[in-house]
């Protein structure tokens, strides 16, 4: 019988082999193969297919175990494929594809003599009493849930903890922590320089003078405006408290104050002139007070800001 199956495949396998698809010539090698398997073995758990390529056969291969993927199939490579030389002596790719052993869920062992055969009236009694207890569940999480009141006592214990904020320390004190801060700051930059402080009408007045103090002023008192913000964050932090702050370094505000002075009488003189307006660049709100309280002095021209921050800027306009 093995034998005469044997011949049978034998004589199938020329026919298709004279189709010239690789696919074709895998599948026929597998039958070739599975046909000798022994007669009653299940010759579908595993097949050995024979490819140009090894992707080929295991896609043959899956196919012919019904498989619904390769990630479903054990696959091991048997021969690699070989182009020869010329086309001469090459080899096709062999592979035997398996089914992949599944995982099978642990099940609960009962035994047989602890619970009773559960019977269809005992199943009715049980989906009563469950459904029963849901529906009293589902009451019980639908109710709503009470407000608290608040009463007299809850809002006084409120209003003491709002209380409990620390005041606001007196000016004197933010002084001593914004002179402190910035003489670490010069320390730890290794510069040599002294911080005086003066308050004037609730303003705290901050100059640092030295001769090598010019290095926290930065192009166009970039770096003077970035020790203001911290100075100012450091002393809210320390003493609870935000107070109207000036800082001058190395006499760069003063400086600074009376070249744009200068300049804005310069480009009053052209505005008459020509009796034209012209804007000048973006400045900080402290420079641009400068340049309104110059204009204030000069007839027939007005000033005015125009633009956000930070690109706000002054207008001088000509006016009769």
């Amino acid at each position: 019988m093995g034998t005469e199956r044997r011949n049978e495949t034998r004589r199938k396998i020329p026919s298709l082999i004279r189709r010239t698809s690789p696919r074709r010539v895998a599948r026929a090698n597998m039958q070739a193969r599975n046909a000798t398997a022994e007669e009653g073995s299940n010759p579908m758990e595993w097949v050995e297919v024979q490819g140009k390529t090894v992707d080929l056969a295991v896609e043959v291969a899956v196919e012919e175990l019904g498989l619904q993927s390769r990630e479903d199939a054990k696959i091991e490579i048997i021969q690699e494929p070989k182009s020869g030389f010329l086309g001469v002596g090459g080899k096709d790719a062999i592979v035997k594809v398996s089914r992949a052993p599944q995982k099978r869920r642990r099940r609960r062992s009962r035994g047989r003599s602890g619970r009773p055969k559960e019977t269809a009236a005992n199943r009715q009694d049980a989906g009563k009493k469950r459904s029963g207890q849901g529906k009293s569940q589902g009451k019980q999480s639908r109710e709503p849930r009470q407000e608290k009141k608040v009463t007299t006592s809850d809002a006084n214990r409120q209003e003491g903890q709002s209380n409990d904020r620390p005041e606001q320390a007196p000016i004197e004190e933010q002084a001593k922590v914004a002179a402190g801060f910035i003489t670490g700051l010069l320390d730890a930059f290794g510069l040599e320089g002294t911080v005086e402080t003066r308050i004037d009408d609730d303003v705290l007045y901050i100059e640092v003078e030295g001769s090598q103090t010019e290095a926290l002023v930065g192009p166009k008192g970039s770096v003077m405006q970035s020790v203001h913000e911290l100075t100012r964050t450091v002393v809210q932090r320390k003493t609870y408290g935000a107070p109207r702050m000036r800082i001058d370094i190395a006499g760069y505000r003063e400086r600074r104050r009376e070249a744009l002075r200068i300049y804005t009488g310069k480009l009053a003189a052209r505005v008459i002139e020509e009796k034209d307006e012209v804007m000048l660049e973006p400045m900080n709100a402290a420079d641009r007070k400068v340049v309104h309280d110059a204009v204030a002095d000069i007839e027939s021209v007005r000033s005015f800001s125009e633009g956000e921050e930070p690109r706000r800027a002054v207008v001088l306009s000509y006016e009769e």
